[in-house]
C-alpha cells in the first residue's frame, strides 16, 4: 500500500482511538457492584466538575460543584471566597465537608451551612499546602497531598517549601487558540513560563506534615522529620488509631511508615525497609490493606520477588502469603468473612492473572476467572468487603471483556465484540511472542512471503517498565506493519515482572546494558529469512528516546536509522526524584552520570537520526535536545530535526500527533 493511503486507512483510527475498546470507569464498575460513592457514607451530596483546565500531567483546575440530591441544588466550590476554578476536591467520610485547593492553599466547604473557610493562608506561592508540586505529581503519581481522618474531624496534609528549588524557564510562541478553527493568536513577542524544577543533585522542596483540626481551626506539625532531613512524604493514610506517613529518603533506598498521634504530634515507626544494593519501590505502599483487627498486608520485594506479607497490628511480620518467584502486581483486598485475599500477579512476565488465597489456612492460591486457561491480562475491581468483583480480560486478540463475579458465579457484562470485528476486518496480524537471549519480545508483521522486510525495533527500556504484554493495544506499530515493515518490540534488562534482581540490573548505570540487549535482539532476529538485516531502524520516546540514541552510539549496532522522541540526553538535566531513584545523586555517582550522558557520546553516533521534541515540554525539557544538537554539531554529525512549538511531552496538541507519525513514516521510507 502506498504510505500516503495510510492517512485514509488504519492510522487515523489508531490515533483517534476508534479501535479502542470500551473501558468501564470506576464509577461504572461501582454501579455494577452497587457500591456507594467514594465521597463517603452520606449519599445526599455528590461532587462533579466541568470546564477543566490542565495544569500538568495529572492536575486540573475546574469548576467544582456540590450537588444536593435532596434539595436539587448545585453550588460551586470556592464561590463564597471568589476563588474561581479550584482543584482536588475531596469529600469527608461523614459527608459534611469538602476539602479543596487553590493557589497552593487548602480550603474547606461546610455542607451543613454552605460556608467556606481557609485552612492555610500562605501568600508566598513557593509555600505549597496539601497539593503536589511538579516533582511529586510527576514522579510520585499524586496531585492531592491531603487526607481526611476517618471521623472527619481532622485533615492531614503535606506542606512543601520550594524557596530553595531552582527555577526552570521556557518561552511559548503561539498564544492561545482563537475561535477560528483553533488557530493561534500568534503574538508579537513570546511569553515566558517557569516552574520550580529540582534536577538531579539540586535542592528539593523541604517537606513537613501537618494536621488541621476542623473544630479548633488549629494546625499542628507532626514530628516525622525532626532533623529537617532531605526526605519525601509521598503518601498519607489514616487508620482508626493513627495517621500513617510514608517517609522516603533522598536516595530512595529506605522507606519508613510512621504512625503519628495527631494530637501529641509524636510518631513511632510501624514499618521500615532499606536496601544497600537497590532502590525501594514506594508504589508498593499503595497496595497495602488493613484488616478490621488492625493487622495489615504489606507488598514488598525484600526477598527478591514482590510478595504479600501479613503483619501484626504492632508492625511485626507474621508470615509471607503469596508464593515465591512470582511478582504480585496488585492487592485488591480481603474478604474477612472467608479470610480470602484477592490479588493480581504475573505467572509469566507478559501476562496477569487474578488469584484468591486463604490467609488463615496457608492454602495454595486459586485462579479467579471464568476461563483460567485464557492467557492475557486479567484484572479486577472489587467492592469494599470483597464479596463481589468486576473482572476484566484482554489479550492480543480480545478487547476488554468484563464479567461480574459474585457468589462463585460469573456473568458476562461487556465483550466489545463490535470493536474486535471491526479490527479483524483490516486483516492485520497479531504479534508473535518470542524469547530472544532471555529477553521478552514480540514480532509483528504481515504473513510471511518470499520477500525480506525492513525491521523497526520499538521499545521503552526504562527501569521497571514493560512493553511486551499480551494485551489489546492497537498503536502506531500497526501502521508500520501495513506499510510493509516488521516490528520487533523488546524489553531489555531492567524491566518488570521478572524479579527484583532483574529490575535492578541497570541500577546506578543506566543505558549500557539496555543498549547491549537491544543490539543483540536485533542481530538475532535479523538471522531470519523474512527479515532484511541491512534495513533496520530503532525508535523510542522519552526514556526510549534516550536509549535509542545510546544504542546508536554503541559500537557494532546494526541500525541504519533511528527516531528519538523527547529524549533525555544527560541525567543531570532530569528531575531529582526519578533520576536519583535509579542513579542516586551525581555527587555520589559521578562516573555513572558521565558514562550515561549522551553529550559525551555524540562523536560515536553512527546512522541517520531523526530528533523530535516539543518546545514546551515541562518534563524532559527541550534543553536536552538543544544541548545534544550542539554536541552533534561540534562532532560534525548530521541529523534530522522536527520541533513542535509550545507542545509538551505527549505531543498531542492540534494536529501534531498525526503530523509527527507522517514525518516518521517519511523518514523511515527514505532511510530503509
Amino acid at each position: 500500500m502506498n504510505w500516503l493511503l495510510i492517512i485514509f486507512s488504519v492510522l487515523p483510527a489508531i490515533l483517534s482511538g476508534d479501535y479502542n475498546a470500551k473501558t468501564l470507569s470506576v464509577q461504572e464498575q461501582d454501579s455494577i457492584l452497587n457500591v456507594q460513592s467514594a465521597e463517603g457514607q452520606c449519599t445526599r451530596y455528590r461532587l462533579e466538575s466541568e470546564n477543566e483546565e490542565r495544569l500538568f500531567r495529572r492536575s486540573r483546575l475546574a469548576d467544582w460543584y456540590v450537588i444536593d440530591t435532596m434539595r436539587h441544588t448545585r453550588k460551586q466550590l470556592g464561590a463564597g471566597l471568589k476563588l474561581g476554578k479550584v482543584r482536588d476536591a475531596v469529600m469527608s467520610p461523614n459527608g459534611r465537608y469538602v476539602a479543596f485547593a487553590k493557589d497552593n492553599n487548602l480550603y474547606i466547604h461546610k455542607l451543613d451551612f454552605g460556608t467556606e473557610v481557609a485552612v492555610t493562608k500562605d501568600e508566598n506561592t513557593d509555600l505549597i499546602n496539601g497539593v503536589a508540586d511538579w516533582l511529586y505529581e510527576e514522579e510520585f503519581g499524586t496531585t492531592a497531598l491531603f487526607a481526611w481522618s476517618p471521623d472527619s474531624k481532622q485533615l492531614a496534609f503535606v506542606k512543601l517549601d520550594e524557596r530553595e528549588v531552582p527555577t526552570f524557564s521556557w518561552e511559548t510562541y503561539l498564544g492561545e487558540p482563537t475561535a477560528e478553527e483553533g488557530k493561534p493568536a500568534y503574538p508579537q513577542y513570546p511569553q515566558s513560563q517557569s516552574l520550580r524544577y529540582p534536577k538531579a543533585g539540586c535542592s528539593n522542596a523541604k517537606a513537613s506534615v501537618c494536621v488541621y483540626d476542623v473544630a479548633t481551626k488549629g494546625i499542628l506539625t507532626m514530628q516525622v522529620n525532626p532533623e529537617n532531613a532531605d526526605v519525601y512524604f509521598p503518601r498519607l493514610r489514616w487508620t482508626d488509631d493513627a495517621l500513617l506517613v510514608m517517609r522516603v529518603n533522598r536516595d530512595q533506598n529506605k522507606l519508613e511508615v510512621l504512625a503519628c498521634n495527631p494530637k501529641s504530634t509524636v510518631s513511632h515507626p510501624l514499618y521500615m525497609e532499606e536496601s544497600k544494593k537497590y532502590f525501594v519501590d514506594y508504589e508498593l505502599f499503595d497496595q497495602w490493606c488493613w484488616l478490621s483487627d488492625g493487622r495489615f498486608i504489606v507488598l514488598s520485594e525484600q526477598d527478591g520477588w514482590r510478595r504479600a506479607y501479613l503483619y501484626s497490628k504492632q508492625g511485626f511480620e507474621q508470615k509471607a502469603l503469596t508464593p515465591e518467584e512470582m511478582d504480585v502486581t496488585a492487592v485488591y483486598g480481603v474478604n474477612e468473612k472467608t479470610q480470602t485475599l484477592y490479588y493480581q500477579a504475573a505467572p509469566t512476565p507478559s501476562t496477569r492473572q487474578v488469584y484468591a488465597l486463604n490467609i488463615k489456612k496457608n492454602s495454595e492460591p486459586s485462579v479467579l476467572s471464568p476461563q483460567p486457561s485464557m492467557e492475557g491480562m486479567w484484572s479486577a475491581h472489587f467492592n469494599p468487603d470483597c464479596s463481589a468483583a468486576v473482572l476484566c480480560y484482554q489479550s492480543f486478540e480480545t478487547p476488554n471483556t468484563y464479567y461480574l463475579y459474585a457468589k462463585n458465579k460469573y456473568e458476562l457484562i461487556e465483550d466489545n465484540h463490535e470493536v474486535r470485528e471491526a479490527w479483524l476486518s483490516n486483516g492485520l496480524p497479531e504479534p508473535q511472542m518470542l524469547q530472544i537471549n532471555g529477553l521478552e519480545a514480540m514480532l509483528l508483521q504481515q504473513p510471511t512471503t518470499s520477500d525480506q522486510r525492513p525491521l523497526v525495533v520499538m521499545h521503552y527500556s526504562g527501569p521497571a517498565s514493560q512493553r511486551v504484554l499480551n494485551r489489546w493495544r492497537k498503536k502506531f506499530e500497526y501502521a508500520l506493519v501495513e506499510e510493509g515493515y516488521a516490528v520487533l518490540i523488546v524489553d531489555p534488562r531492567g524491566g518488570d515482572c521478572k524479579g527484583r534482581a532483574w529490575r535492578n540490573e541497570t541500577y546506578m548505570s543506566l543505558g549500557q546494558k539496555e543498549a547491549e540487549d537491544l543490539i543483540a535482539a536485533a542481530k538475532e532476529i535479523a538471522k531470519r529469512d523474512d527479515i532484511d538485516g541491512s534495513r533496520m531502524a530503532i525508535m523510542g520516546w522519552s526514556y526510549g528516546g534516550y536509549e535509542t540514541l545510546y544504542t546508536m552510539s554503541t559500537k557494532g549496532h546494526p541500525f541504519k536509522a533511528a527516531v528519538s522522541i523527547a529524549p533525555v540526553t544527560d541525567w543531570r538535566l532530569y528531575d531529582s526524584a526519578y533520576t536519583e531513584r535509579y542513579m542516586r545523586r551525581p555527587q555520589v555517582n559521578e562516573r555513572g552520570y558521565e558514562e550515561a550522558s549522551l553529550l559525551n557520546k555524540a562523536a560515536d553516533l553512527t546512522g541517520n537520526v531523526l530528533l523530535i521534541h516539543g518546545t514546551a515540554d515541562d518534563n524532559v525539557h527541550v534543553q536536552h535536545t538543544y544541548q545534544y544538537i550542539d554536541a552533534l554539531v561540534r562532532a560534525n554529525k548530521q541529523f534530522e530535526m522536527q520541533l513542535y512549538p509550545d507542545d509538551n511531552h505527549h505531543l498531542r496538541k492540534g494536529n501534531n500527533a498525526t503530523h509527527m507519525h507522517e514525518r516518521i513514516l517519511r523518514f523511515l521510507k527514505s532511510n530503509l
